[in-house]
């Protein structure tokens, strides 16, 4: 996966990366405590639905961040005659779904 690094051209708003931070802070939380249910045996029912409630948070974190993508980098590659980026980000949100 050489795409992996890649750098975004367009730096993230301060606002939406201490927003995607919070969120993120909350699922490793949220992790954390799944962790201990089991550790402590508890009720098979409550630790998935605890595990739902980090997929259904995790996957609000992949449309924030999809969303964010396609109003930056992938207007600006279309500006420039680019239409790589729009099939990558077709792409990505089948990943999401």
């Amino acid at each position: 996966m050489e795409d992996c690094c890649k750098i975004k051209k367009t730096p993230r708003d301060e606002e939406l990366v201490n927003n995607l931070e919070k969120r993120i802070n909350r699922i490793s939380g949220q992790l954390n405590g799944v962790t201990k249910m089991i550790k402590e045996n508890r009720y098979c029912h409550d630790v998935l639905i605890q595990i739902a409630a980090i997929e259904s948070a995790l996957k609000e974190v992949g449309f924030i961040l999809l969303k964010d993508h396609m109003t930056s980098c992938v207007v600006d590659d279309i500006k420039n005659n680019d239409l790589s980026s729009l099939e990558e980000a077709i792409e990505l949100s089948k990943k999401l779904i």
